[in-house]
């Protein structure tokens, strides 16, 4: 690695850490270090990057702001990408906007809410950056982002930089093309609507407010564990079956919303997997159904439960 990472740094494609712990950089606080960690500057620095990564054939994962996401204790091999600062650029033009990967999604919908731009209400207090968002078809409300998005730009792990319309993005609940190229989704064109600002922010910030009063960000989280199994809702299966407050090392199952494990006490990766075996071991033995998680998986010796 010590090559790749004299590479990077030369071509100073932007801030490069070695041995960075992951848990500094999701919204579980949980996951062991990166080999190493990059955070690009700009577009052409990320370009740069997933060049050398190409060249000397080292496996990588890009991460946004980290929700929605558990890495493993072990840490990830290879480069760790993080689109933050440098791929965080806002354009607004009339009712479209183009917008980094690296933009928060929050900060996002505050913006243009104030800007009388109406379509992202309904990510009002949703953690993550744009990329993620876009990457997992973010959504709540009976809202999602395939609703807005009009096209997104992807650097491909080939290094080609594509522009993808949303017909061809294959959306789906919480699902992307991009999940199954392993596309990084470098910025998004989204078609709003103009509106009266002041409904359009009350509205917005309710969802903020639904989501604080119901939803436990006062502990670290990664957001909804499992996917609703529609017609079922899959924070009412959990608590339907007892598990509201189960508790395993550090990791806890949220007693405000049981879709929610919350990290109580320097919770472990092992400690969420086996919370996630044990509520689906239990749905599928009391209602027979299979429970699927929304939440990715990476990195050294995780096994999926």
């Amino acid at each position: 690695m010590e090559q790749v990472i004299q590479k990077l740094k030369d071509a100073e494609v932007g801030t490069v850490k070695i041995g960075e712990p992951l848990s500094q950089h999701t919204t579980w606080k949980i996951g062991g270090p990166a080999d190493v960690l990059i955070e690009p500057g700009s577009v052409e620095g990320l370009i740069k990057a997933m060049a050398i990564i190409n060249e000397e054939q080292v496996p990588f994962r890009a991460i946004g702001r980290g929700s929605n996401l558990l890495v493993s204790d072990e840490g990830i091999e290879g480069v760790v990408i993080k689109l933050g600062r440098g791929l965080d650029h806002l354009e607004i033009n009339d009712d479209e906007i183009t917008v980094g990967g690296g933009y928060p999604l929050i900060k996002l919908v505050t913006v243009i809410s104030r800007q009388g731009l109406s379509g992202l209400e309904f990510a009002g207090g949703i953690p993550g950056s744009v990329g993620g968002a876009v990457f997992m078809n973010a959504g709540a409300h009976g809202a999602d982002i395939s609703k807005i998005l009009k096209k997104t730009r992807v650097l491909y792990p080939d290094g080609r930089l594509e522009w993808i319309d949303a017909d061809d993005m294959e959306f789906a609940y919480r699902t992307s093309r991009l999940q199954r190229e392993e596309g990084i989704c470098v910025e998004a064109v989204f078609k709003l609507q103009k509106g009266e600002k002041e409904d359009i922010v009350k509205h917005m910030q309710k969802n903020k407010d639904y989501r604080r009063e119901t939803q436990p960000w006062s502990h670290p989280t990664c957001g909804s564990v499992f996917r609703n199994p529609l017609p079922n809702h899959a924070g009412a299966l959990i608590e339907e079956a007892g598990l509201k407050g189960y508790q395993i090392g550090g990791a806890q199952i949220s007693e405000m919303h049981a879709n929610f494990i919350v990290n109580i006490e320097d919770a472990k990766a092992e400690d969420v997997l086996n919370l996630i075996k044990h509520a689906k071991e239990t749905i599928k033995k009391l209602k027979g159904i299979d429970m699927e998680t929304e939440v990715e998986m990476i990195g050294r010796k995780l096994k999926t439960p």
